[in-house]
């Protein structure tokens, strides 16, 4: 097996085992046994890159071409690191942050999922393998935002999430096929050789809005951010992880690794670009405001990721629009911002994590005078938050200097007017005063001040929580002081992207005094005024009223949903079986009414047999059967005479040499006349529609306008054989290929296999729906009976 194939699997493994061997070895944490997974898959990567096995291909469906195709390069090995090495420290820290109260079997279960799901994303060089993990990552983060499953609210955002990301990922789908239907090929290496192909293409915009749709639920661009803040109710470990180095960038990962062949339009440029703008305003606008400190930071990922995607749309002009060394500093400061925030989003996360661990809640408004109590947190949480902020000497700084840079050089492209590079500058700069804002006051608010109302005994965080946000914060410092040791890093990352060789890319604090210094230090002065002077602006948020948001019109929206949905299913449902079986046989007489009248009937050329005695006799039974089914009074009666077609079908089949036929069909309906009498037995014996004139008469139209349409059917069917009869393949090779003797089932078991298998499953599926309808009749009868008592 291939490294990548192998790095990729080991966490799917880890899903399976971890639970598996937690269910034997209760005295034995889960959390370490899955700490050997990420460690493994990480070591296997390093390995991989550095050994030149960049590249595996696995044949798994190659007819509909899904193949497990994998491509390690610089971009993907970025992100590998940080699922992997940011995962062991998340599995780490949660192994000291979740109870065994909890159901860890399943909680390792699901972020092992997610892992390989986000492995498989960032990999995969096959669009369809990309699809499947895109989706992955969807559920498996539903699994786990919904983890505490006892709370209401995790539900909601469980399946805000859900109801979101599901959509962009059916936009991914639509986009990438488009792709495939353009160039006729499966793989993403390919397509970037075909760029001018794709270019060309009438449905090249639609591939294009597909896949910005995509990328801009995933990474909750404005306007459908909405779910990334309500997706914190998961357990902290989880936002860490999710929200902070993996889920959330799969998006701005797509957008990057798509951008060669996308660039070339005006439209993707003015699209990401200004949607990332408008999200880093709206965000860090919001997150001001926020009173729960896992909200505070939702928001603030929300604005970072917007950070990212404009620097993705302004470092796309570099490719198609204007060739200049400037707009590569984009792409470069997304890699290294990329970095950045994992680093410091998750030790912020963590830091949260602690402090909600040991007072109990997250609540601003009953937090502060930390500092004394929790002085090592307080370190991290400065350090983190700082870097955020942008202030150096963090690395944070760095990114930050490098983002205004290429957004000051906006106005050296003719691709943006002085009204588009004035909004765009306006947005990104008042983003950045306020993410300044809820950095600072973050800290300010939680650990000076006076002590707020927190529980006796409220002490600093064992040693083994503080690890994971102390390493993370260590990165932050370390990178922030020596840039350089990232830049080789950064730079294969950004040739990856571009798909072009780079320029060498130096990182270092001190530029001059130019745009980007002037504009930070005009950010601290005019952020840390606001900052002293909160409560005399902070009215400003109450202009917004509460049903002006998107929340709300989700809500709105949903709630009419739902009740639309209840409305109609409850009608079809009341109606009845009668209803719904004529409303088949109305579309039935419709359809080829239509049919027929838009085309002639022709009904071509027969050949009949000719009708011999007892085939006569059969079709009289048949007919006597049938009226007296109708004619019939009781349930047994009417089951004996349906039998009694059934079974004249089976000797027609006989008389037309086909024994195998005969067989299945006589055995069938032996079974189903079984069944039938079991059933009716134990059913309540129910009234029977009022018979009156009207409803005779229209049970006899719908029968006999449906009985007309059907013998046309057959008839023009029997008339028109456009291609010779399959019997011919299935007698010849019934015996060679699937070594069977009944044809019958032979077709069913071998040639047609899939069909029996779904229609065996859905069987299946709806026994086990029956069984647990009658199991919680049962426990609900128990139930009241002990209320009773």
């Amino acid at each position: 097996m291939h490294l990548l194939q192998l790095a990729v699997l080991l966490p799917f493994l880890g899903a399976v085992i971890v639970p598996l061997i937690y269910r034997y070895l209760k005295r034995l944490h889960p959390g370490y046994i899955a700490l050997l997974f990420p460690v493994s898959a990480a070591l296997i990567l390093i390995s991989a890159k550095f050994s030149g096995q960049a590249v595996s291909s696995f044949s798994w469906m190659p007819r509909i071409g899904l193949n497990l195709d994998f491509h390690l390069d610089g971009f993907s090995f970025l992100f590998t690191m940080l699922i992997t090495v940011i995962g062991t420290l998340v599995v780490f820290y949660s192994i000291h942050y979740l109870g065994r109260q909890e159901a860890l079997g399943h909680f390792y279960c699901y972020l092992m999922l997610f892992m390989g799901a986000m492995l498989g994303v960032v990999l995969s060089d096959n669009v369809l393998a990309l699809y499947m993990f895109w989706e992955l990552t969807s559920i498996s983060s539903f699994l786990l935002i919904a983890f505490w499953n006892q709370k209401e609210k995790s539900i909601q955002g469980a399946l805000k999430s859900m109801l979101i990301t599901v959509f962009g990922g059916l936009m991914l789908l639509g986009g990438l096929l488009t792709l495939v239907a353009i160039t006729h090929t499966f793989s993403i290496r390919d397509m970037f050789t075909m760029q001018e192909t794709i270019a060309q293409s009438p449905l090249f915009p639609v591939a294009l809005c597909c896949m910005l749709l995509a990328a801009f639920t995933k990474s909750a661009q404005f306007p459908f951010y909405i779910w990334l803040p309500d997706a914190m109710e998961a357990p902290t470990p989880v936002s860490a992880y999710l929200h902070s180095a993996t889920m959330v960038k799969a998006g701005i990962y797509l957008v990057a690794r798509f951008t060669p062949i996308f660039a070339v339009s005006a439209l993707w440029i003015y699209a990401v670009t200004f949607a990332g703008a408008v999200t880093l305003f709206w965000a860090s606008f919001n997150a001001v405001k926020q009173r729960d400190l896992k909200g505070v930071l939702a928001y603030s990922t929300v604005s970072q990721l917007g950070l990212m995607m404009t620097l993705l749309g302004v470092g796309g002009i570099s490719l198609h629009f204007q060739h200049d060394e400037i707009f590569y500093l984009s792409i470069a400061a997304c890699v290294f911002h990329i970095f950045n925030h994992a680093s410091f989003k998750g030790a912020l996360f963590m830091v949260v994590g602690i402090i909600d661990h040991e007072t109990g809640t997250r609540d601003l408004r009953k937090l502060s005078g930390l500092l004394q109590l929790m002085p090592i947190t307080f370190t991290a949480a400065v350090i983190g938050a700082l870097s955020m902020a942008g202030l150096p000497p963090f690395n944070g700084f760095l990114s930050k200097e490098m983002f205004l840079s290429s957004m000051f050089d906006t106005r050296y492209t003719d691709l943006f007017n002085p009204l588009m590079v004035f909004v765009l500058l306006a947005l990104i700069i008042v983003g950045s005063l306020f993410t300044f804002i809820y950095s600072v006051k973050m800290i300010k608010d939680v650990f000076f001040g006076e002590r707020g109302e927190l529980p006796e005994g409220t002490h600093e965080a064992p040693l083994p929580l503080l690890i994971s946000p102390l390493v993370l914060v260590t990165i932050v410092v370390v990178t922030g002081l020596i840039p350089g040791i990232l830049t080789p890093m950064i730079q294969s990352a950004s040739h990856a992207i571009l798909n072009k060789p780079l320029h060498a890319i130096h990182i270092v604090h001190w530029h001059g005094f130019n745009p980007a210094l002037l504009t930070t230090l005009l950010i601290v002065i005019v952020g840390s005024v606001m900052v002293y002077f909160y409560a005399k602006w902070q009215r400003v948020y109450q202009l917004q009223p509460e049903h002006v948001t998107f929340n709300h019109l989700y809500q709105a929206t949903l709630k009419k949903a739902e009740e639309f949905t209840y409305r109609l299913n409850h009608r079809i449902i009341k109606a009845g079986s009668r209803f719904h079986i004529i409303l088949i046989f109305c579309t039935l007489i419709v359809l080829t009414a239509v049919s027929f009248i838009l085309q002639p009937i022709d009904f071509g050329q027969w050949q009949l047999a000719d009708m011999r005695i007892y085939e006569m006799i059969l079709l009289v039974i048949i007919l006597i059967a049938t009226l007296m089914v109708l004619k019939a009074k009781s349930r047994l009666f009417s089951i004996i005479m349906l039998s009694t077609i059934g079974y004249a079908i089976g000797l027609f089949f006989v008389f037309f040499n086909a024994p195998d036929l005969a067989l299945t069909q006589l055995t069938i309906e032996t079974i189903s006349t079984a069944l039938f009498l079991m059933c009716f037995y134990h059913l309540p014996k129910l009234k029977l529609y009022g018979e009156t004139a009207r409803f005779k008469l229209s049970n006899a139209l719908i029968a006999i306008m449906t009985g007309i349409a059907v013998t046309v059917i057959g008839l023009v069917a029997y008339g028109h054989r456009f291609y010779p009869s399959i019997n011919d393949y299935y007698i010849k090779h019934v015996y060679d290929l699937a070594a069977g003797k009944n044809m019958v089932n032979v077709i069913l078991v071998d040639f047609r296999g899939f069909d029996t298998l779904f229609e065996s499953t859905v069987l299946g599926i709806a026994g086990i729906g029956i069984y647990t309808l009658i199991k919680l009749r049962y426990r609900k009868d128990d139930s009241h009976e002990q209320t009773e008592k």
